[in-house]
């Protein structure tokens, strides 16, 4: 039997897409995040967040970059971060998606970008915002945190999607 609906507009002609899928995004992280948090797994020396497997997304489509960072703007306002943390850590994210997104010809450096980007910030933001210390030992665990969350959750999230990938990112 032929389809009946001839009059559907075809996913790549919709201008709002973008829009809809940057604010999925944005959402699926506010909602992560909030798991993470009941659960007890982003307040640990090593903070395993689900939303941060998310940051493979611009791999897939340039919409998640407005949305990785206002998921997470949003999850450290909703959580009650200190200022400096909803501003860098927000900010860390931007950048890390920015640089997978750049870097999406290469399935295996997706993660790299969010890695590098919350371990080099985070641990300064802890220790200035929350006067967490030793700096080194911050960026170590900040490091295993986020290797759990975008290198191992990341990619497996990337290789499932990837099947997928022609149905949600058109």
């Amino acid at each position: 039997m032929k389809n009946q609906n001839t009059n559907a507009v075809p996913m790549r002609t919709v201008p709002s897409l973008p829009l809809v899928q940057a604010a999925m995004i944005a959402a699926l992280y506010v909602v992560l995040t909030f798991i993470a948090n009941a659960l007890g797994l982003a307040n640990q020396a090593i903070q395993v967040r689900f939303s941060e497997a998310l940051t493979i997304l611009p791999y897939f489509t340039p919409a998640a970059i407005p949305g990785l960072f206002i998921g997470c703007l949003l999850s450290n306002i909703l959580t009650g971060c200190a200022i400096p943390d909803i501003i860098f850590g927000s900010l860390a994210t931007l950048a890390g998606a920015v640089f997978t997104y750049k870097l999406r010809k290469y399935k295996w450096l997706a993660p790299v970008p969010p890695i590098a980007a919350n371990a080099i910030v985070v641990p300064f933001v802890l220790l200035y915002a929350y006067g967490i210390e030793p700096l080194w030992f911050s960026f170590v665990t900040v490091t295993i945190g986020e290797i759990i969350s975008c290198g191992i959750l990341g990619m497996l999230l990337l290789f499932t999607l990837n099947k997928y990938r022609s149905k949600l990112f058109a």
